[in-house]
């Protein structure tokens, strides 16, 4: 790896806040309310014990089918739960975050110039055009099929690489097994959903993303990660200690408690889709701490691009499309608007 000497690990996010506060008159808040000054409550989502799903041998039938319609009624009714024996050792999760941190410690040119993890790493928000959509967050987003690849570049940090493959390899199997509990309740029977439920969905269409939120000393209001939905099928997420998380809930933002060793999971758009929006894709978004960094590890279930979304009962309320037609259409409106619309587009 090519040594950066002297040179700071922070991203220079405190330079693009304020260039985007002066391109608009030193005003923030030109696209809605701050959120940000409204008492938010604190709430405990669902806990799931998913232990008779993951555990070899597994628990007995019934157990296994309460588990599921727990799973289920939490995907309908908050579009967010978490788990506990979950298959992903604790010590795993402690080491993938000490190899977090050393990563980016890193200089920054190194982060970004140094074709680290496929050349993945991001920070910021590109397309801002005010401080309100600008995340004050770096990370790398990884393609599984880098992560688990010969050529994937982990600089001098090989340790991050072994930790990484095992911790991608964990939550995959997790996702899959809870995309597929997911899938048979809605069909009932009816038909199976099958082991490779989502279709298309394998070790190198899916993403891990490794987060970090610095310290954000300039603005009580400034976000870590602009409110969102998540464009996939599930996603599984591992929080640390900090807090942040907050999600919409009955027309209000709630603030997710953070519970030692528990991973939380969320719906995403391409499963309320599947679900004829039985399953709800909820937004959400990261707030910033003036003094305290924040780390979290995001799996992202997604199949390939070319992979037609479907739907688990005819007739639905969205048109046929593919997630490479997601994709595009979610990056055009970003760009364009600076914002996500999302499933609207693809309603029939």
């Amino acid at each position: 790896m090519p040594a950066f000497a002297g040179s700071a690990a922070e991203p220079p996010l405190a330079d693009s806040y304020h260039a985007l506060l002066r391109r608009h008159g030193g005003g923030d808040n030109d696209d809605g309310a701050h959120t940000a000054a409204v008492p938010v409550a604190e709430c405990e989502l669902p806990m799931i014990d998913v232990g008779c799903l993951t555990r070899d041998g597994g628990g007995s039938e019934a157990e296994r089918a309460a588990c599921a319609a727990a799973i289920a009624r939490a995907a309908e009714e908050w579009g967010f739960f978490q788990v506990r024996n979950h298959g992903v050792a604790p010590g795993l999760l402690d080491a993938m975050r000490r190899e977090q941190a050393r990563l980016f410690r890193l200089p920054f040119e190194a982060k970004s110039t140094a074709g680290l993890l496929n050349d993945s790493y991001r920070w910021g928000t590109p397309t801002a055009t005010s401080p309100r959509q600008l995340s004050w967050s770096e990370a790398f987003h990884v393609p599984l099929a880098g992560v688990s690849g010969d050529r994937c570049n982990f600089g001098d940090l090989t340790a991050l690489r072994d930790v990484t493959r095992e911790v991608a390899g964990a939550m995959s199997k997790l996702a899959g097994t809870l995309a597929r509990v997911l899938a048979e309740a809605l069909l009932a029977g009816r038909r199976p959903a099958g082991e490779r439920f989502p279709e298309g969905c394998d070790e190198t269409t899916c993403f891990l993303r490794l987060n970090r939120y610095p310290p954000c000393p300039v603005s009580p209001d400034a976000f870590g990660l602009v409110p969102h939905t998540d464009s996939d099928f599930l996603t599984v997420l591992c929080q640390d200690h900090v807090g942040g998380l907050q999600l919409m809930k009955g027309a209000r933002w709630v603030a997710v408690k953070p519970i030692p060793g528990a991973l939380i999971v969320n719906i995403g758009d391409l499963f309320q889709a599947w679900s004829n929006n039985r399953y709800k894709s909820v937004e959400h978004k990261v707030v910033t701490n003036a003094t305290t960094e924040r780390y979290s590890v995001a799996y992202f279930l997604c199949p390939s691009y070319d992979s037609p979304i479907g739907t688990c009962e005819e007739p639905s309320p969205y048109r046929t499309f593919t997630f490479g037609e997601y994709r595009s259409k979610v990056q055009e409106d970003v760009k364009r608007t600076g914002k996500k619309i999302g499933l609207p587009n693809f309603l029939v």
